[in-house]
């Protein structure tokens, strides 16, 4: 450690100073000289120290006051310490030691002790100095990896989420009416779940991770549409009983699809909320909806949001049976909802974010409503 390292001496008596720092640089060191505790952490603010010297009888602040300072200090903590006084009693080096002291010396200073502590003291200081580096390689190293396995996994995710989203289309272009309703209502969905989540009742259930799950999950919500007959589900007017009930099937072919996906992707909260809307979208608050008459709370959260924005994007949308209702006349339909089909809550969050709502339904417009093709199919099943 000779020639390299850099060793602090601390004493209030000049000839003690300058013989130990003499003895020293023999040796090779580098020393730094300090008569007193503020003279020490002036040196240790302007030179990387590797060792210290440190006398305990000085006046104004003694060695047992800068030894506390230096162990307090995040930066100094792990430089080695040696106590060096005229007192040689058990009970002055024990309060060293305990205060954090490596090591202990007493006057006069022997040579060989000397030499030998404070490369012992250095060789610890070298290896921790080596873990402390090592340590950082690794940690540097980890974060590179974990960079690039978090690049990888959106590289994945956004790749799965586009299949996911292509294949939702799948099942909505079965329906004719439904133009860009997949794009407003994943919108829709993380605009509600975007308010609630400033409430306190639901400022730990909806979190960042819900937002996200929502946003990428709405899509699902009719996927089991791909399981009903299409002389069903593009049947041109009223569907009779027997029909409805398979085309309330849906719902249930849509949860048991993503729960075979579950099965074999176990803890994955997307695929969770996915079954959660696709199965309980068309649940009402006050338990008169299907598939199971759920009511309330018993209803998943985020099926209860997704139920508000579809009914709304219906609402404002063309059908061959209806024109599209205004915003204003579809606020009032869902205000008059609430407690019956919608949460109330969730309604309120609605209610104070409607503006935004109205600009993504100006910005996703429907094919027909941009002067493009447009398929008729008659019969109404808003009342169904």
């Amino acid at each position: 450690m000779s020639g390299t390292a850099h060793l602090l001496i601390v004493d209030d008596n000049p000839m003690n100073l300058e013989t130990v720092a003499r003895r020293l640089e023999r040796d090779g060191f580098f020393t730094h000289r300090a008569t007193s505790g503020a003279e020490a952490f002036a040196v240790l603010e302007d030179i990387p120290v590797d060792l210290i010297l440190l006398d305990v009888m000085m006046p104004d602040m003694d060695g047992y006051e800068v030894l506390a300072r230096i162990k307090e200090s995040e930066t100094w903590q792990y430089i080695p310490v040696i106590m060096v006084t005229a007192l040689d009693d058990q009970d002055s080096m024990v309060r060293c030691i305990e205060a954090g002291a490596d090591d202990y010396l007493t006057k006069p200073i022997n040579t060989v002790l000397l030499r030998a502590r404070v490369n012992n003291c250095l060789n610890k200081k070298w290896l921790y100095d080596r873990d402390m580096e090592y340590r950082q390689v690794l940690e540097d190293y980890n974060e590179q990896l974990q960079e690039r396995v978090d690049m990888q996994v959106r590289e994945i995710t956004s790749a799965q989420m586009a299949a996911i989203f292509a294949t939702s289309k799948l099942a909505e272009s079965k329906d004719p009416e439904t133009g860009a309703h997949l794009e407003r209502l994943r919108m829709f969905c993380k605009i509600i779940a975007q308010r609630l989540a400033r409430s306190a009742s639901y400022q730990n259930t909806v979190t960042e991770d819900f937002i996200d799950c929502i946003y990428a999950a709405s899509p699902l919500h009719d996927i089991g549409k791909v399981g009903i007959p299409d002389s069903i589900l593009l049947k041109p007017g009223k569907l009779s009983d027997s029909e409805w009930e398979i085309m309330r099937y849906h719902t249930i072919i849509g949860a048991k699809t993503l729960r075979a996906v579950a099965q074999k992707h176990p803890g994955n909260s997307f695929i969770r909320m996915g079954i959660e809307i696709a199965e309980a979208h068309h649940e009402k608050w006050d338990g008169s909806g299907y598939p199971y008459g759920l009511k309330g709370e018993a209803i998943p959260l985020a099926a209860r949001i997704l139920a508000l924005a579809d009914v709304y994007d219906a609402l404002t949308s063309v059908r061959c049976y209806k024109d599209a209702f205004s915003h204003e006349r579809s606020r009032e339909i869902i205000i008059e909802g609430a407690d019956r089909h919608f949460d109330p809550r969730i309604v309120e969050a609605f209610v104070a974010c409607e503006n935004e709502f109205m600009h993504i339904r100006q910005e996703y417009k429907d094919e027909s409503e941009q002067g493009g093709y447009q398929q008729l199919f008659a019969g109404a099943r808003m009342s169904q």
